[in-house]
């Protein structure tokens, strides 16, 4: 059975797309929970603008990340942290730090997802950290932990 799916569906497929899928699971799940409709010819002209309009929307989402990418890349994010005489953090600092740290000195707001760490921070310095800003668009922060 083809269906237009209305909402993004783990396994499936986008918002947008015309699939096959079997016609219990449509039946089912999918036009129950107003996921998706049955194709027709009217709504696979639909599905195009549809398309269309989150092929735009993703372009532009990557401009402004590609933007903030380079204003990010060439500032250093200060974060304060507890830490002892030798050097060492007595916690750690994550991707929820970061963030804050980000939207208080830089006006960016990011979520911690974005935030790609390995693992937390836990010395003193100056480190390295991935950032995914959008799909394909990644930046490189350099955030300083320092004693505070």
């Amino acid at each position: 059975m083809k269906v237009l799916l209305r909402a993004d569906v783990a396994g499936v497929g986008r918002r947008g797309d015309v699939v096959s899928v079997s016609a219990g699971h449509a039946r089912n799940y999918l036009l129950p929970n107003d996921l998706a409709i049955l194709a027709t010819d009217a709504t696979v002209a639909q599905a195009e603008s549809i398309r269309a309009s989150r092929r735009a929307k993703a372009a532009a989402d990557r401009e402004s990340a590609r933007t903030l990418a380079e204003s990010l890349a060439a500032r250093t994010v200060t974060v304060r942290a507890k830490a002892g005489p030798e050097g060492r953090l007595y916690g750690s600092v994550g991707a929820a730090e970061i963030v804050a740290a980000l939207a208080d000195q830089a006006g960016a707001s990011l979520e911690r997802s974005q935030i790609a760490l390995d693992e937390p921070l836990r010395a003193l310095g100056t480190h390295e950290v991935r950032a995914e800003l959008a799909e394909g668009v990644t930046c490189t922060l350099s955030v300083s932990v320092v004693a505070g």
